[in-house]
Parts: C-alpha cells; structure tokens; sequence
C-alpha cells in the first residue's frame, strides 16, 4: 500500500509541540536552548548559502531574491531571521497552534512570511521548488527519515542549498540532552526527545545521498559559557550538528 503524502509526520510528537506552542517567543521558557542556538544557526545558514552562491554574507541583504522554505518552523524562529536577512520566505509546520503563533508574532514584527500548516510530502507533491531548504531540530521527530528527506530533496530546485541539523545517537547526546537537559536541569519537558531517534552524522547523510543531494559541509554545535550562547565546533559532533547540503545542478 503506498504511503500517504503526510506518511513522516509523527501524531505524537506534534501534540507535545503543541502543547508547547504558546512559549515559542519566550527566550526564557520551553525553547529556552533553541533561543540560545539560533544566532548561531542563522549564521551558519546564511554563510553557506552566501558561499555557494558567491555573496557577501555581510552585505545588508544577503539573501535578497532568495526562495527559502524552513520545514518545521514551529513558532518561527529561524523564518524572521531569513526575512529580515531580504529572503522570501515560506514556513511549513504540521502544528496548527505554532502556526498560529508563528503569523500572529510576524503580523506584530511587520514582516510578510508564507505560513502554512502542512507538510513536507504535501508541499513537494505540489511542484513548488526552493533556493534553499532549511529542517533544523526536526528530522528527529519525524516518523520516516528517508521519506522525509527524499521530500526535502524534492523541494529543491537543481543547485539549491539544504541545511539541516540534528541530535547525534550517542551516550553521551543521551546523557546531555536527555539526562541532563530534561530530567535534571530541566530546561526542556520531559518526553522532548527519544534518544533512539537521534541520527548518526553517516546515517543523516546516507539518506541523502538516496535522496540524490551531495553533502559539503558537517560540524558539530556545542554551548559556549564565555557568551552563553553556542559554537560551531568541526570535530566535536557527539551532541548536536548541523550540515549542508545540496541538490546537484
């Protein structure tokens, strides 16, 4: 029986982001560590789409005339950054409630974002393509990897950027983002993540190479006490990682 179009989305897991969606604007509640990651995240993001298209990163608007799809976008933490960075921009999310808060937060910042409370599989079967792709912090929530990654690759135009980044499967991700971050430090819920999701760097990029993109770049994420946000940091992918991608032209 062939698989629906919506086949990676993960019930479950949108109801407890659901749950959740009311603090998506709050840098000190439920998405405290996504808060403290993003600066380092829209960097990396812009830095690479900026390289492989030959752009000043510094320029006011690197992106201008970009077309970016952010899969997963939640409250919209990374698609007013891509907005204000001159990209136009479009935001998928299978929770209703973070859309929600999502259009309301953009409507108050004045920024015009494309929200849209679907899927991945839904917007590939539509023929819409992207510039670029972004699906950070969602892979690991998602019932089929290679499914939603052949959707990732489907939605983007020959040439174009995917970035991702994810949770590696290790003791010690299970010890820092499961024992430490929700059990004892308790600075996300409970019941967040399962460690058995999580994705080796090899596993994350075999599924894309059978998704026909080519990996360039991989590097690991780790906290940075001096300024208490976070670092890229190439050799040290035992927690989180974040990558490029990209759709042969």
């Amino acid at each position: 029986m062939a698989q629906s179009p919506a086949a990676t989305i993960d019930s479950a897991e949108i109801a407890r982001f659901e749950s959740m969606a009311a603090d998506w604007w709050d840098p000190d509640g439920k998405f405290r560590p996504l808060h403290r990651m993003n600066p380092l995240r829209i960097g990396y993001i812009r830095d690479r789409i900026c390289a492989r298209l030959g752009r000043d990163p510094l320029a006011p608007k690197p992106l201008s005339g970009l077309r970016i799809l952010d899969i997963g976008c939640g409250g919209g933490l990374l698609s007013e950054p891509m907005a204000r960075l001159g990209a136009t921009v479009t935001a998928v999310d299978a929770g209703a409630e973070a859309i929600g808060v999502a259009r309301t937060h953009a409507a108050e910042s004045g920024l015009a974002i494309d929200y849209r409370c679907s899927s991945a599989e839904d917007l590939a079967a539509s023929g819409v393509r992207f510039d670029a792709v972004l699906a950070l912090e969602i892979v690991e929530h998602v019932a089929d990897v290679d499914a939603f990654c052949q959707a990732l690759a489907t939605l983007l135009r020959p040439g174009g950027t995917l970035v991702m980044s994810t949770l590696n499967r290790t003791r010690r991700s299970w010890a820092v983002a499961i024992l430490g971050a929700e059990h004892l430090l308790r600075v996300i819920p409970r019941g967040t993540h399962e460690w058995r999701k999580f994705l080796k760097p090899h596993e994350l990029a075999a599924a894309l190479r059978r998704a026909g993109l080519e990996v360039s770049d991989i590097a690991g994420m780790v906290p940075d006490p001096r300024g208490g946000g976070w670092r890229l940091a190439p050799h040290h992918l035992a927690v989180n990682y974040i990558l490029t991608a990209a759709r042969p032209g």
